[in-house]
């Protein structure tokens, strides 16, 4: 009797220190945050630059901080010309030479030096003002579906067209469709109200090329160049 007491006293003084393994501690994550952008604002005519020449201003980008994030690039196009530039910030801010009466956008990459991963921004757009402008023309249509380079399925031998346009006096009056297998495709439709066209035929095994072209109120203009797709 007295045996198997012990036993059971060095059984229970044994298993005592033989509790659950402490959980390993989480691995930091260090992936950075989404900027929020501050100026120039979305849409908007830029009028705070500094007038540098006839043709160029400085121009002032801001955006908050992001959690994590020890440097950002800033990503530029030309909307006009469609040249792309990039600048590394390691502050909330840079300045940038830009030409004046040119619509822009513009967006933020965070960047950690303790993470391999990137996060991206919003895009804004915005135009930079020049000299004795009183109205600018709408910024050029960004294509929706199908996206560029897409292979479409087109079982009914037909397509959507969709696209977003915006205007910094948000006075868009319509759209001209230009659509076809060349690089030059002519109007498909004039005038359209909506930011879609749908059922444009198509057949398969084909490419075709479609562009939008924006007009406003003050008889302002704007192309949005190629876009392009393959019909599966």
């Amino acid at each position: 009797m007295k045996s198997r007491l012990l036993i059971t006293v060095l059984f229970l003084i044994a298993t005592a220190g033989c509790g659950k393994k402490s959980a390993p501690a989480p691995v930091p994550d260090f992936t950075p945050g989404k900027a929020t952008l501050t100026l120039p604002k979305q849409n908007e005519a830029c009028t705070s630059g500094t007038i540098i020449s006839a043709t160029q201003s400085s121009v002032l980008f801001t955006w908050a901080a992001s959690n994590n994030a020890d440097s950002y690039d800033l990503n530029l196009k030309n909307l006009l010309t469609g040249l792309t530039t990039s600048q590394t910030a390691s502050t909330t801010q840079l300045q940038i030479t830009l030409f004046r009466n040119t619509p822009y956008s513009w967006y933020i990459v965070s960047k950690s030096s303790k993470s391999a991963t990137t996060v991206q921004s919003d895009t804004w757009k915005f135009y930079n003002a020049g000299a004795g402008t009183v109205s600018y023309a709408p910024y050029p249509a960004d294509v929706v579906a199908p996206a560029i380079g897409q292979n479409v399925a087109a079982p009914t031998g037909t397509v959507n067209l969709s696209w977003k346009g915006s205007s910094v006096g948000s006075n868009i009056t319509g759209y001209d469709v230009y659509f076809g297998t060349s690089t030059s495709p002519a109007v498909l439709k004039n005038n359209v109200i909506d930011n879609f066209y749908n059922n444009v035929s198509v057949l398969s095994g084909l490419q075709y090329y479609w562009k939008i072209v924006t007009k406003d109120a003050n008889g302002n203009t704007s192309d949005s160049g190629l876009f392009q797709f393959k019909v599966n």
